[in-house]
């Protein structure tokens, strides 16, 4: 056996440990056969003056901690029986159309949720337009020679800006609860999938 086979084969039995301990391992076993091959051994000599692939393995992983073992991956053979198939299949107009009908009302929900808050903004925005040209209406009302009128659209201006600068907090707060939501509901998607797959 060469040199290269010898690692590759110990490497493949080690692939349960982490990757810095299996290449800490083949590092050592790579010097012990080059330190072979200096003092005048063959390659398949000093190989084979190592050991076998699977005894130095086995010795590996017997004094290894468990801890240090990756954990390794439960395979399912559970297979679906022959009633499971027939009772999902006729069954299927039921809960098929139940989970179409709960994920068009989450929809729904959601884009409720989103429409509000878009809502809010526009009236922001609209506060905010009406505060800028009462102002500047009022200004000009003012100049024209009907400074009462004037004074009034300044005022109504202001009540605007004061409603928007409260709005925008609001909308504010309101995109900061959507955004957290959104992010909540993926995450619990996510878990649902990724505890699946580990149950698998």
């Amino acid at each position: 056996m060469t040199k290269r086979n010898f690692l590759a084969a110990l490497r493949k039995q080690l692939a349960d440990l982490p990757n810095e301990e299996v290449e800490e391992r083949l590092a050592f076993y790579s010097e012990m056969i080059d330190d072979r091959i200096e003092e005048g051994a063959t390659e398949e000599a000093a190989v084979a003056g190592v050991g076998s692939v699977d005894a130095i393995a086995a010795q590996i992983l017997a004094e290894l901690p468990r801890t240090k073992q990756k954990k390794a991956k439960p395979t399912s053979n559970k297979r679906l029986r022959a009633w499971e198939i027939v009772l999902l299949a006729v069954g299927s107009p039921i809960w098929l159309s139940l989970a179409i009908a709960a994920f068009a009302v989450l929809l729904a929900l959601y884009a409720v949720l989103w429409s509000l808050v878009i809502s809010l903004w526009a009236v922001f925005v609209s506060l905010a337009a009406g505060a800028i040209g009462g102002v500047a209406a009022g200004a000009l009302v003012a100049i024209s020679g009907h400074p009462l009128s004037g004074i009034a659209t300044v005022g109504a201006g202001l009540v605007c800006a004061a409603l928007a600068i409260l709005f925008f907090f609001g909308c504010h707060a309101a995109t900061k609860g959507g955004v957290w939501l959104t992010k909540a509901i993926a995450r619990g998607i996510k878990r649902c999938f990724v505890s699946k797959e580990k149950e698998k």
